[in-house]
């Protein structure tokens, strides 16, 4: 077996993080000693390599793109990297790699060519959402991104309501920022007034926001402005 290996590392979450917070000095070794980077976001990926101060990797790195339009070809070209013995690092433009994120394609391909896959600790909004929200952390389920219409969107959400009814299932969410008012506005109008829900957004920055409230009391306390804001929603009855 080959002894490259594949190494999901995860990106900050905001531009405002601090590195110490975030990163430990370990996974910095690690990102230095690659050469070969996966990555979901070249822009993002090399500004993140300078701010854990390895700049120099930039021109010494070849970078490969890994996002959601990365065809069967543009895994198998990363994949001859590995199997020519140079070790993958995939960065996903925030957060871990894997979760929300293409880089699941690359990492189950590894795994059936017999590649090692090692995750890097690092900041999950998801998790550290649910962490804060004061919900079940034994039963939980993470629903990614609700669809963009706004019907069948609503539908997801009395399904999850119901969900976490009969099931006492923890419901985790998130929208693509530019269209969290649009969800907001569904969140007021669809759900149970006894449901409570935690919003969380810009998790590790330094304008943090996480409230957990039930929906009643969010509809009568001032809104807070998401708009283009990362931001996770938590939601259990």
């Amino acid at each position: 077996m080959s002894k490259a290996k594949v190494y999901l590392i995860p990106n900050f979450l905001g531009n405002e993080v601090s590195v110490d917070r975030s990163f430990p000095k370990e996974n910095r070794d690690i990102v230095e000693s690659i050469s070969h980077f996966a990555v979901e976001n070249l822009k993002d990926s090399r500004r993140f390599l300078i701010r854990i101060g390895l700049k120099n990797k930039i021109d010494e790195s070849e970078f490969y793109s890994l996002d959601k339009r990365s065809t069967d070809e543009d895994v198998l070209l990363i994949l001859s990297a590995l199997q020519e013995g140079n070790s993958v690092g995939i960065i996903s433009d925030a957060g871990c790699p894997g979760v929300a994120d293409p880089g699941s394609i690359l990492v189950a391909e590894a795994h059936r060519q017999g590649f090692t896959v090692i995750p890097l600790i690092g900041p999950s909004s998801i998790l550290l959402a649910l962490m804060a929200s004061g919900f079940n952390g034994q039963s939980f389920a993470f629903k990614g991104y609700l669809h963009r219409e706004k019907a069948i969107r609503s539908k997801e959400l009395k399904e999850m309501e119901m969900l976490s009814k009969k099931e006492g299932q923890t419901q985790i969410f998130m929208e693509t920022p530019y269209r969290n008012e649009a969800l907001w506005a569904d969140l007021m109008q669809v759900l149970n007034p006894n449901t409570k829900l935690c919003v969380a957004a810009n998790i590790t920055c330094p304008n943090e926001f996480i409230r957990t409230s039930s929906i009643s009391e969010w509809r009568k306390s001032k809104k807070e402005n998401l708009n283009k804001i990362p931001t996770i929603f938590v939601l259990s009855t």
